[in-house]
């Protein structure tokens, strides 16, 4: 059985960090990354519309690997997981959102910006954490000092991540996959421009391959 300390799988290394206005864009929005190559798509709990747009996908696009990021109540969990998200994602991590994936049974990716902050979600089971904010943490030079002490523990890095350094971020050794807001830029979200969308998702699917 799938657990809380178990990572969600999923063939992409590139996580579209999403916000949504309108649900409406939602369906649509997943075909088109789909198209591009990438099968997991991260909507986040920064509008009204999140938890529809998350059941709508759910209902619609079931081959998209659904998660919902930006969680940082433990009353949004069960929330989240109504509307049909199959794991969790959240800018840090609290002893009392960690009981409430663990009983939940919902895959979950904490957010940890120090050493200590990455030691203490690992001493709660967990070896996949959410660099965040990635930038503003150290970028690509934090990563490579935490990968000797804490060589056990894996990265998805958001927050500053772009076409630029999504190649040299991927190459380190302890991060798994990287987030990022890029692929889905607002103006082609509101013109419904599912073309330049799937277009950037090819860009970044290419650019995640190895070398």
């Amino acid at each position: 059985m799938t657990t809380c300390f178990t990572p969600p799988t999923f063939q992409s290394r590139v996580v579209p960090v999403i916000v949504l206005t309108d649900a409406a864009q939602a369906v649509p929005l997943a075909h088109a990354l789909l198209e591009g190559g990438i099968d997991v798509m991260e909507i986040t709990l920064r509008s009204d519309v999140a938890l529809m747009a998350i059941e709508a996908v759910a209902r619609a696009v079931p081959q998209m690997h659904l998660g919902a990021g930006t969680v940082t109540r433990v009353a949004e969990v069960q929330q989240i997981i109504n509307a049909g998200a199959t794991f969790a994602l959240s800018p840090g991590c609290t002893d009392a959102l960690v009981e409430a994936v663990k009983t939940a049974n919902l895959p979950f990716i904490p957010g940890v910006m120090t050493p200590g902050e990455v030691m203490r979600a690992r001493d709660h089971g967990f070896h996949l954490m959410k660099l965040f904010p990635a930038a503003q943490a150290g970028g690509i030079g934090m990563l490579k000092a935490l990968g000797s002490p804490l060589s056990d523990v894996r990265f998805c890095p958001t927050g500053g991540v772009s076409t630029d350094n999504l190649r040299e971020l991927l190459a380190l050794p302890n991060v798994a996959m990287v987030g990022g807001s890029w692929l889905t830029p607002a103006d082609a979200l509101r013109q419904g421009d599912w073309t330049r969308i799937t277009q950037l998702a090819r860009e970044a699917t290419q650019l995640s391959q190895p070398a």
